[in-house]
């Protein structure tokens, strides 16, 4: 048994000083103070620290398999896990890419065997893969992934039909990245004519531009209220798009959600000049008007997850010119961090970032059994010290590529604690190493 003391425990909007008992895998006590009966249970004192349930992140790309001289779900999971994450939900454009069943379960397996956190994986629809995207088991498979403008990999639906019958054929959730290809294309072909391969970074936010992103974002919808499809938009990158989406109904009977990523609430077009390519996101970092405009919508409900993206590339790839330079950038170990410093800088609480981090994910994937702190759910949990500065450096960075966009800065708040399971697996900088990760399961009976 573990025994956390004295925590402030961050739960379905609330904060409550207490106690939290852990027998096995799961939480079975909550109470103000909970007094140890066994000899061999573990006391931890949590005295001025918070206690939250571990992140879940709706969106990684872990690159195992095919990509993994970037990262492998060994090595992201350890770092996502140091970062508060237990929980991740990886996207289909591996190599090969996910689109069959039995390459799906193949991502499982090297999980099953490498992962210190809890896994999922999204099925990826193409033109030509409907029979197969059906097979898809609502109960183990988080959901469907669906590129409606081509990013790392070639994975692109642009064919009107075949996605109208995704949309209608599937009571699985769909999660989609919208920019729309023509767009882009002919943005792309107007810089090409007067840069040639070295576009400067600046103008990426012209290329894959608001234009972009909102004509295929509200397409997609369009196309959810037509088919009656459960629509997850991933990262939210202009403040335009956030009227699409209400926040009249509670969570729980939205049909239509959507996302926003750490990067595109930190950065925007002014960190282009310092960071240059290694801050190159599909969809791009937009305005500081964009920025304001995401976390007015994340702060009024219509933006109902933040998640990392985390998409590492080495430095060398990404240091080439704007061309050759990937998209996507590695965030798991920091995005946690990153919200608890604007915790600190008075934007938003911490009920509120546990919400939108950990308790939607949940609620959106009808993941069973995690994302609150609760009597009977799984001890995915996370102790947060919010007086503990440190700097991200190369030397403290846990990414296979060995970089970070936060490189050099200060944070305010350290991860001290991460339990998967009940097990306790990330302790002050130390790694506990018995992978302890669980494939998530969903409870989605409206199939």
């Amino acid at each position: 048994m573990i025994l956390i003391k004295n925590a402030k425990i961050v739960n379905d909007g609330g904060i409550i000083e207490g106690d939290v008992l852990i027998e096995g895998e799961y939480i079975i006590d909550i109470d103000s103070s909970i007094s140890s009966k066994s000899a061999n249970t573990t006391i931890i004192d949590a005295e001025g620290k918070y206690l939250i349930p571990g992140v879940i992140d709706d969106q990684v790309h872990f690159r195992e398999p095919g990509l993994t001289h970037k990262a492998t779900i060994e090595t992201e999971s350890k770092a996502a896990v140091a970062g508060g994450i237990t929980s991740f939900i990886e996207m289909p454009n591996t190599v090969p890419q996910a689109t069959t069943q039995e390459l799906l379960e193949q991502k499982f397996t090297i999980a099953s065997q490498s992962s210190y956190a809890n896994y999922s994986f999204m099925f990826g629809g193409t033109n030509d893969n409907l029979e197969e995207l059906l097979k898809t088991n609502p109960k183990n498979v988080a959901g469907i992934k669906i590129f409606l403008g081509s990013s790392t990999g070639n994975m692109l639906v642009d064919n009107e039909a075949v996605l109208e019958k995704i949309f209608s054929s599937t009571k699985m959730l769909i999660a989609v990245h919208c920019e729309d290809e023509a767009t882009i294309k002919n943005n792309l072909n107007t810089y090409l004519k007067e840069y040639g391969e070295d576009i400067p970074i600046e103008l990426h936010p012209k290329i894959r531009s608001e234009e972009a992103c909102y004509l295929s974002s509200s397409k997609a919808i369009q196309l959810a209220k037509k088919t009656g499809a459960r629509l997850h938009v991933f990262h939210l990158s202009t403040a335009k798009e956030t009227a699409l989406f209400s926040n009249k109904i509670p969570i729980e009977k939205k049909q239509i959600t959507a996302e926003v990523c750490i990067h595109h609430l930190w950065f925007d077009e002014t960190d282009y000049e310092s960071k240059g390519t290694l801050i190159k996101w599909n969809p791009a970092i937009k305005t500081a008007k964009d920025k304001e405009g995401l976390w007015e919508a994340l702060l009024n409900d219509k933006i109902d997850v933040i998640a990392s993206d985390h998409a590492p590339h080495t430095k060398e790839e990404k240091q080439q010119v704007y061309t050759k330079a990937p998209s996507g950038g590695p965030l798991v170990q920091h995005a946690l961090p990153a919200m608890l410093q604007a915790f600190r800088q008075g934007k938003i609480s911490i009920e509120k970032i546990v919400e939108k981090m950990c308790h939607n994910p949940a609620k959106i994937f009808k993941i069973e059994k995690r994302g609150f702190i609760k009597k009977g759910y799984y001890a995915d949990l996370v102790l947060v010290d919010t007086a503990s500065p440190w700097t991200v450096t190369k030397e403290n960075i846990l990414y296979k590529c060995g970089w970070s966009p936060f490189e050099g800065t200060t944070f305010y708040s350290k991860i001290t604690h991460t339990f998967v399971n009940g097990h306790l697996v990330y302790n002050n900088g130390i790694f506990h190493n018995i992978l302890k990760g669980k494939r998530l399961l969903f409870n989605n009976t409206n199939e």
